[in-house]
């Protein structure tokens, strides 16, 4: 069975924590020990140095006396064994009550391996051995002292001392770590509750929003990415509401765009094929059905030039032209218009001749779309300016008419696919939407960039940048 992300994450942690704790346990077991094990080396090699001494000073007395007094003491205060080798590690004289009874004991039954000798006497570092004559390790240390031969005091102590020390530091190691591990764990379920809601959230939202609901939102409780991420969510969401409902409006424009002028073209047809319309009348009602196909036609034409924009299938013919004289024809084609409107046009004869090498047919079509919608959204009386500019390797177009201008709301989306402002205006009506996205999709391809600007019941301005282009 997959484990959830929750389960998973909450899993990760636990491991991660008992894990380090686990390694924090050996570490500290592995300090204790060595602790123990050099504390009870110095106390032996102490205790070998006292009895060498005490024996070396009093040779001209018996040194089995003389050793097995000091010795005693020592052993019975330390819990140690303690015993004297010659030379060749044979025990000839021992601590412990055995030896005292009966003059020999376990030990003097072993000789120590000269090995351990070496080691011991040296001291560098603490000796564990088992010696040949104990079950279990023990710390040893020896030392040397002289006569008429080479004698070496040994002390001897088991390591049930150290495992004793470590049993009792692990216990309360566990005891102490069980509230700080309880608290990790709390922590651990929060902090992953914390990052798989709102991961969980954004599944559920977008199996929704797979199903065509654009209502559910993340809420984003924090900064971090997790937050960020939350916020990017929801602002996908909104442009997929948006887009969805421009994509329905759009599919209900085209829905009628294409309808209307079908309807009008079948019943012209049909009414010149059943006599409906009189022979007289043909060539008016064919010169309406001509209209409207052409009309077909461009409506057709304008969403397969952004398909093929959009895909990279169209492939920029540059040429070097004019940009003041493309304006202006543009323009001077749309005269008809302007004064049926009364407009005033201002800046148009004082373009400066800019040269610019790009595909003029593209450009054509973004100052025509501009011009269009300029024209289009000015009331009659109203003024639209033009201005052209050189800005080194940029050339700079604004259109500027006076209106009704652009909502502070509305102005981030008037470059959007099939995005129209007022609908209840008869021209808005008319419109796909898909002018202004054209114009910002053909500049892209070049480049450029193109931004607009409005204030409400005052004005709205469009400026293009544009690459000059090297020929």
């Amino acid at each position: 069975m997959r484990l959830r992300l929750f389960k998973r994450y909450f899993l990760v942690m636990g491991i991660s924590i008992c894990a380090s704790l686990f390694i924090i346990l050996m570490l500290l077991s592995v300090v204790l020990n060595n602790y123990a094990v050099n504390n009870t080396y110095k106390s032996l090699k102490q205790s070998c140095i006292q009895v060498a001494q005490t024996v070396s000073e009093n040779l001209d007395t018996d040194m089995s006396q003389n050793f097995l007094s000091i010795s005693r003491v020592l052993s019975n205060v330390i819990g140690e064994d303690m015993f004297i080798t010659d030379e060749h590690g044979t025990v000839i004289v021992c601590a412990c009550d055995e030896w005292q009874n009966e003059s020999k004991c376990l030990h003097s039954s072993y000789i120590v391996p000269k090995e351990v000798i070496t080691r011991a006497v040296d001291g560098k570092r603490p000796v564990v051995d088992n010696l040949d004559m104990y079950v279990n390790p023990y710390c040893v240390a020896a030392t040397s002292f002289e006569t008429d031969k080479t004698y070496y005091v040994f002390a001897t102590a088991p390591m049930e001392l150290a495992k004793e020390l470590m049993h009792r530091m692990t216990g309360l190691f566990v005891r102490v770590a069980i509230i700080p591990v309880l608290l990790m764990f709390c922590l651990a379920i929060i902090i992953t509750y914390r990052m798989a809601k709102p991961l969980k959230s954004m599944s559920d939202a977008a199996k929704a929003m797979a199903k065509g609901d654009f209502s559910k939102r993340i809420p984003v409780t924090s900064d971090d990415e997790i937050g960020e991420l939350a916020a990017s969510f929801n602002m996908m969401t909104n442009s997929l509401s948006r887009l969805e409902t421009m994509r329905r409006s759009f599919v209900g424009s085209v829905s009628h765009e294409l309808r209307t002028p079908m309807t009008t073209i079948s019943g012209f047809i049909d009414g010149i094929l059943d006599g409906t319309i009189p022979k007289e009348r043909h060539e008016y009602y064919l010169s309406i059905v001509s209209s409207e196909v052409k009309r077909l036609s461009r409506l057709v034409n304008g969403m397969l030039d952004i398909s093929r924009l959009e895909s990279g299938e169209v492939e920029l013919k540059r040429e070097d032209f004019n940009f003041n004289e493309l304006v202006c024809g543009i323009v001077i084609g749309q005269e008809q218009r302007i004064d049926k409107s009364n407009l005033q046009i201002d800046g148009l004869d004082n373009l400066p001749e800019i040269r610019i090498f790009a595909d003029r047919d593209l450009i054509h079509q973004v100052v025509y779309n501009l011009v269009d919608n300029a024209i289009k959204f000015t009331p009659d009386g109203g003024k639209i300016s033009f201005a052209l500019g050189d800005e080194g390797e940029n050339v700079s177009f604004m259109i500027k008419n006076t209106g009704d201008g652009i909502t502070e709301s509305e102005l981030p989306l008037v470059f959007e696919r099939f995005y129209k402002g007022d609908r209840s205006r008869s021209d808005v009506k008319k419109s796909l939407g898909l002018g202004l996205y054209l114009v910002k999709t053909i500049v892209s391809v070049h480049g450029g960039q193109v931004a607009v600007s409005s204030r409400e019941g005052q004005f709205t301005a469009f400026k293009v940048t544009l690459p000059k282009g090297e020929k």
